[in-house]
């Protein structure tokens, strides 16, 4: 059970990061800091993209329209961090105390 544990928090860390990576990027994007014409920067745009924004669309059309601010990524990295503490408390400690 402690190999489950160990996955699925490094599952929900590496996408922590990666919604992390998502919303740096988009700052320096509108920002002019970066472009997209660089080959590097645009294929690391699309894969973030393709990786939070099924999970971050739902969390937009539930929460009201602030205008220009999106609070969706710190909604969805709350709730990661939330079903970790969790799952780390409520199942994976208990069920590795008692030796399953």
């Amino acid at each position: 059970m402690a190999v489950i544990a160990f996955i699925v928090n490094a599952v929900a860390d590496l996408y922590f990061w990666i919604i992390l990576i998502s919303v740096l990027l988009s700052w320096l994007l509108t920002f002019n800091v970066i472009n997209r014409h660089n080959q590097i920067v645009d294929m690391i745009w699309r894969t973030c993209l393709a990786l939070t924004e099924p999970v971050l669309r739902p969390i937009r059309k539930a929460l009201p329209s602030l205008g220009g601010l999106d609070i969706s990524p710190v909604v969805l990295l709350i709730g990661i961090r939330a079903a970790q503490i969790g799952l780390n408390k409520y199942v994976f400690i208990p069920m590795i105390d008692k030796g399953l």
